[in-house]
């Protein structure tokens, strides 16, 4: 090798080592812009919607958010927006995922019923916080990548069917549930599905005006109902609809 040789093979080790460092730079920055707008999300949104539960906040912290946003919308992950799913559906806010988890209390032993899994953000929050989850999801190619985006973070305490939840016929099996689209009519099948001390998070009724319930199955057939606050969702695929007014 002549001294050319040997100049131009150093000048070419000391480029690519400039280059892998300006490429840790740029991911160290990256990473750094993603915790930022995460922390922001969660004391800007989701602590100043009342959502005080210190778990709830370190867990929403935790679950990386935008591994379960489609990737076109990969920028919006912590923007207080809902996000665009398949099938018209689409991600709940994180301000709304606050008040979910809050107010469902879930302890480390909870069986847990999910209505809704869409791309798996909540199921992965509701594994965090409780003991085991059992999300339904009607789209089959929603359940296959909420399957995988589970998995990818090594979440394994949640199964994943494809089914109608509208054909749920489960009694006094879940410690709690949560419905994660609207019911354009109450429909008492999830609550029958909770156990004794359960509780039930759902919203219900239609555009402009819904309300977010908790319902806690106080003993065998007596049940509580508390209107938590004001929202609009997507209503679940095939839930009843009222029938349309006509003069």
């Amino acid at each position: 090798m002549t001294c050319h040789d040997l100049a131009v093979s150093a000048k070419n080790r000391n480029v690519s080592a400039l280059f892998r460092a300006a490429r840790a730079e740029w991911e160290c920055a990256d990473i750094m812009q993603t915790e930022f707008a995460r922390e922001q999300m969660v004391s800007q949104q989701v602590r100043a919607w009342d959502v005080l539960d210190e778990r709830v906040l370190d867990t929403l912290r935790t679950v990386p958010r935008e591994r379960f946003v489609p990737e076109p919308y990969r920028e919006l992950a912590f923007v207080d927006t809902e996000i665009p799913l398949a099938h018209g559906q689409h991600m709940l806010r994180s301000m709304l995922v606050g008040r979910l988890l809050q107010a469902l209390e879930l302890g480390s032993g909870d069986r847990v019923l999910e209505v809704g899994a869409g791309t798996g953000f909540v199921t992965a929050c509701l594994a965090r916080l409780g003991g085991s989850v059992r999300a339904l999801e009607i789209f089959p190619d929603l359940t296959a990548t909420a399957l995988a985006n589970l998995r990818s973070l090594g979440i394994t305490n949640a199964e994943l069917l494809s089914t109608d939840a509208m054909t749920l016929g489960e009694e006094s099996k879940y410690d709690a549930i949560a419905v994660t689209g609207s019911l354009p009519i109450y429909d008492e099948r999830f609550e029958r599905a909770l156990k004794p001390g359960g509780r039930l998070f759902v919203v219900v009724g239609e555009p402009p005006l819904m309300q977010a319930w908790l319902i806690r199955r106080t003993v065998a057939q007596t049940f509580s109902r508390e209107v938590l606050f004001q929202t609009v969702i997507d209503a679940l695929v095939n839930a009843p609809r009222p029938a349309p007014f006509s003069f």
